[in-house]
């Protein structure tokens, strides 16, 4: 498949809940999942490849889909900021990281990154 015309921003929406039949109720899935913080989509474009760079998640914080708390990183004027409710602070970038996921199945880290934002910077650099 080929991309006629790439989007300026890219949202990626990870799955992050999973219905289990056996339970009758939907499971977080806190899989570790690394998204990069600069992406480069190759062979998908007619003309070229194109690159994007991260500039905000949506984390959803809590154990289930019924439960839980959303907030959010957005990075503006180079610095990343953490926004929960009505509180913001300046996080370093390396804190990006830790909203991965788990590596283990069951941990008691239930801050996931559910939503990813990215800026095509391959368009603002040929504009």
């Amino acid at each position: 498949m080929k991309i006629k015309k790439p989007p300026h921003i890219l949202v990626i929406h990870l799955k992050r809940f999973k219905y289990i039949e056996q339970l009758g109720r939907y499971k977080k899935l806190s899989y570790r999942v690394v998204f990069p913080l600069e992406l480069k989509l190759s062979n998908t474009m007619e003309d070229s490849d194109i690159e994007y760079s991260l500039f905000a998640v949506v984390v959803h914080v809590g154990s289930g889909p019924n439960h839980g708390h959303y907030v959010s990183l957005v990075k503006s004027h180079n610095h990343w900021l953490f926004f929960d409710d009505e509180n913001v602070e300046m996080i370093d970038e390396s804190a990006v990281q830790t909203f991965f996921g788990s590596a283990q199945e069951y941990s008691s880290n239930t801050d996931h990154g559910y939503i990813l934002f990215y800026e095509s910077i391959t368009a603002t650099n040929k504009s």
